[in-house]
Protein backbone atom coordinates (compact mmCIF):
# COMPACT_ATOMS: atom_id res chain seq x y z
CA UNK A 1 0.00 0.00 0.00
CA UNK A 2 1.52 3.51 -0.77
CA UNK A 3 0.11 6.10 1.69
CA UNK A 4 0.35 10.26 0.67
CA UNK A 5 1.80 12.71 3.33
CA UNK A 6 1.55 16.69 2.07
CA UNK A 7 4.20 18.64 2.92
CA UNK A 8 7.01 21.31 1.48
CA UNK A 9 9.50 19.42 1.79
CA UNK A 10 11.09 16.77 -0.24
CA UNK A 11 12.72 13.89 2.60
CA UNK A 12 11.54 12.29 5.37
CA UNK A 13 12.60 14.28 7.49
CA UNK A 14 9.82 17.26 5.91
CA UNK A 15 7.59 18.16 8.18
CA UNK A 16 3.85 17.66 7.54
CA UNK A 17 1.83 20.51 5.86
CA UNK A 18 -1.51 20.52 7.20
CA UNK A 19 -3.09 22.38 4.07
CA UNK A 20 -4.16 19.91 1.79
CA UNK A 21 -4.93 21.29 -1.56
CA UNK A 22 -2.48 24.22 -1.43
CA UNK A 23 0.22 21.52 0.11
CA UNK A 24 3.02 22.49 -1.94
CA UNK A 25 4.33 18.73 -2.65
CA UNK A 26 2.96 15.42 -1.07
CA UNK A 27 5.58 13.03 -0.77
CA UNK A 28 4.62 9.19 -1.73
CA UNK A 29 5.24 6.14 1.01
CA UNK A 30 5.34 2.60 -0.41
CA UNK A 31 5.00 0.92 2.48
CA UNK A 32 5.43 -2.92 0.88
CA UNK A 33 8.83 -1.69 -0.73
CA UNK A 34 9.90 1.27 1.87
CA UNK A 35 10.57 3.68 -0.77
CA UNK A 36 8.90 7.33 -1.26
CA UNK A 37 8.66 9.22 -3.95
CA UNK A 38 7.48 13.27 -4.06
CA UNK A 39 4.86 14.79 -5.97
CA UNK A 40 4.80 18.53 -6.86
CA UNK A 41 1.90 20.01 -5.89
CA UNK A 42 2.28 23.78 -6.74
CA UNK A 43 0.32 24.19 -9.79
CA UNK A 44 -2.96 24.28 -7.49
CA UNK A 45 -0.93 26.88 -5.08
CA UNK A 46 -2.85 29.98 -6.56
CA UNK A 47 -5.73 28.45 -7.68
CA UNK A 48 -8.62 30.66 -6.73
CA UNK A 49 -10.77 27.47 -5.85
CA UNK A 50 -10.59 23.95 -6.46
CA UNK A 51 -7.04 23.07 -5.24
CA UNK A 52 -8.81 20.75 -3.09
CA UNK A 53 -10.42 18.62 -5.87
CA UNK A 54 -7.20 18.59 -8.01
CA UNK A 55 -4.98 18.07 -5.11
CA UNK A 56 -7.42 15.08 -4.78
CA UNK A 57 -7.10 13.88 -8.69
CA UNK A 58 -3.48 14.20 -7.81
CA UNK A 59 -3.20 11.92 -4.65
CA UNK A 60 -5.84 9.01 -6.92
CA UNK A 61 -3.07 9.31 -9.57
CA UNK A 62 -0.37 8.58 -7.38
CA UNK A 63 -1.70 5.08 -6.56
CA UNK A 64 -2.12 5.62 -2.72
CA UNK A 65 -4.91 4.73 -0.94
CA UNK A 66 -4.43 6.81 2.25
CA UNK A 67 -3.58 10.70 3.08
CA UNK A 68 -2.09 12.23 5.46
CA UNK A 69 -2.45 15.63 6.13
CA UNK A 70 -3.44 18.45 8.71
CA UNK A 71 -6.70 19.30 7.33
CA UNK A 72 -9.41 18.78 4.44
CA UNK A 73 -12.25 20.95 2.91
CA UNK A 74 -15.61 19.20 1.80
CA UNK A 75 -15.14 19.19 -1.90
CA UNK A 76 -11.39 17.55 -1.14
CA UNK A 77 -13.09 15.07 1.27
CA UNK A 78 -15.89 14.22 -1.36
CA UNK A 79 -13.15 14.00 -4.03
CA UNK A 80 -10.91 11.44 -1.83
CA UNK A 81 -13.97 9.60 -0.63
CA UNK A 82 -14.88 9.02 -4.53
CA UNK A 83 -11.69 7.66 -5.19
CA UNK A 84 -11.65 5.21 -2.18
CA UNK A 85 -8.23 7.14 -0.47
CA UNK A 86 -8.49 6.98 3.44
CA UNK A 87 -7.93 9.97 5.13
CA UNK A 88 -5.78 10.56 8.40
CA UNK A 89 -5.54 13.96 10.53
CA UNK A 90 -2.19 14.64 11.96
CA UNK A 91 -1.58 18.02 14.17
CA UNK A 92 2.43 17.77 12.84
CA UNK A 93 5.78 15.98 12.72
CA UNK A 94 7.98 14.73 9.90
CA UNK A 95 6.88 12.42 7.11
CA UNK A 96 9.25 9.81 9.15
CA UNK A 97 7.77 9.97 12.01
CA UNK A 98 3.79 10.37 10.59
CA UNK A 99 4.73 6.37 8.44
CA UNK A 100 5.56 5.02 11.72
CA UNK A 101 2.66 6.39 13.44
CA UNK A 102 0.21 5.36 10.49
CA UNK A 103 2.20 1.54 10.70
CA UNK A 104 1.23 1.76 14.10
CA UNK A 105 -2.20 2.66 13.97
CA UNK A 106 -1.53 5.81 15.66
CA UNK A 107 -3.59 8.03 13.37
CA UNK A 108 -7.07 8.34 13.47
CA UNK A 109 -9.39 7.91 10.37
CA UNK A 110 -11.48 10.95 9.35
CA UNK A 111 -15.31 10.60 8.90
CA UNK A 112 -15.71 13.85 7.56
CA UNK A 113 -14.22 17.70 6.25
CA UNK A 114 -12.78 19.53 9.17
CA UNK A 115 -12.69 22.53 7.37
CA UNK A 116 -15.17 24.69 5.49
CA UNK A 117 -14.16 25.89 1.71
CA UNK A 118 -11.66 28.20 0.95
CA UNK A 119 -9.29 28.65 3.71
CA UNK A 120 -5.18 28.74 4.02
Amino acid sequence: MKIAISTSGTTLEADLDKRFGRAEKFVIYDLEKDTFEVIDNTQNLNLPQGAGIQAGKTIAGSGAGAIITGHVGPKAYTTLNSADIDIYFAEGGTIKSLVEDFKNNKLTKAEGPDKEGHWS
